[in-house]
């Protein structure tokens, strides 16, 4: 592709013939943009055009990125999610490393890179994504999750089964997946607690709270007979 033919955008400076100057950082604003984009409105009242106007980019340059709306939504999601899967397992190896982990090290272990995530906009924007990635038809969430969580979870599932070893095999996938759901809920800014605590008791910025809660309660979950 020549300089001639290249969708260009504001702010950004050509050089030579490859890809426009600053290339890392403008992905990067763009996924930004469309992280916002999707939480709010979901994958199909998302238009690409409103992605480029949120970035600042045409919606050329977009395609000439990301191939299209769900090469554009697929990059974006994989970005956290799969970071979010390494730091899962690094802190199950730590664990391991240590000797036998108890249920609640574990549970904190899975949560914890989620919730880091609540410290920034741009982090609170990907974890309504994820919520919401469960509404979103099967042909697109199915092999985001898997791509982004698959073995990590499933790591999960065998590390919880040696410190529960009465826990049967469906039992295992049972309770996982209702830690992920009550996460889901929890991190993704519903606001429930401000409608239902009395005013004064509860504050949505208690980061260490929030995961006490949530920990507790799926650790007693998971220990449930």
């Amino acid at each position: 592709m020549t300089n001639k033919s290249r969708p260009a955008a504001h702010r950004v400076k050509q050089k030579g013939p490859g890809r426009p100057e600053g290339t890392s950082t403008l992905r990067d604003e763009i996924m930004d943009a469309a992280e916002a984009r999707f939480a709010e409105l979901g994958y199909a009242g998302t238009t690409l055009r409103e992605v480029a106007d949120s970035a600042h980019v045409t919606q050329a340059l977009i395609n000439y990125y990301f191939g299209s709306k769900y090469g554009l939504f697929e990059e974006m999601f994989l970005r956290r999610g799969q970071k979010i899967s390494q730091q899962r397992m690094e802190l199950l190896d730590e664990l391991l490393a240590k000797g036998r982990p108890t249920v609640k090290e574990i549970v904190h272990a899975f949560l914890w890179p989620t919730l880091a995530l609540r410290s920034t906009p741009q982090g609170r924007s990907f974890l309504r994504l994820q919520a919401r990635l469960h509404t979103e038809p099967p042909e697109i969430s199915y092999r985001l999750r898997t791509d982004a969580y698959g073995t990590s979870t499933q790591r999960y599932v065998e590390a919880l089964r040696l410190a529960l070893p009465g826990l049967g095999e469906l039992d295992a996938y049972w309770r996982v997946t209702l830690m992920i759901g009550t996460y889901l809920y929890a991190f993704s800014d519903t606001h429930r607690m401000e409608e239902m605590a009395p005013k004064g008791l509860y504050d949505p910025e208690d980061t260490e709270a929030l995961i006490d809660q949530v920990t507790r309660f799926v650790t007693g979950g998971f220990e449930a007979p």
